[in-house]
């Protein structure tokens, strides 16, 4: 059973940092994961914040945190983390990270993981 669990995440100053981090477990070797990380602030929808490739060669941003945001991934781990610094008071938000999969090309399905608190006020 392939699950994702958060971690990470709180309440910060606006120009803090916070680190957030996502365990994927259940996935079998001949599995390709993409993963991305995305976030839903309050009254507003939801949108992609960074994503990266499955050996972590590529990365994309939204334009928003270009420059504060930073995805990895530890495939030894099977964990992505969003390091986030330079936060801002729109940056708060209910984060989540997602899981793509497939199988020799063929897609088997998402998962997403249970979400996490971010706060960033004064």
């Amino acid at each position: 059973q392939v699950q994702l669990v958060e971690s990470g995440g709180g309440s910060v100053q606006p120009g803090g940092s916070l680190r957030l981090s996502c365990a994927v477990s259940g996935v079998a070797s001949s599995t390709t994961v993409f993963m991305s990380w995305h976030r839903h602030p309050p009254g507003k929808e939801r949108e992609l914040v960074a994503a990266i490739s499955s050996a972590g060669g590529s990365t994309n941003y939204a334009d928003s945190v270009k420059g504060r945001f930073t995805m990895s991934r530890d495939n030894a781990k099977n964990t992505v983390y969003l390091q986030m610094n330079r936060l801002k008071p729109e940056d708060t938000a209910v984060y989540y990270c997602k899981a793509e999969l497939s199988r020799i090309g063929v897609r088997m399905g998402d998962m997403w993981g249970q979400g996490i608190q971010v706060t960033v006020s004064s």
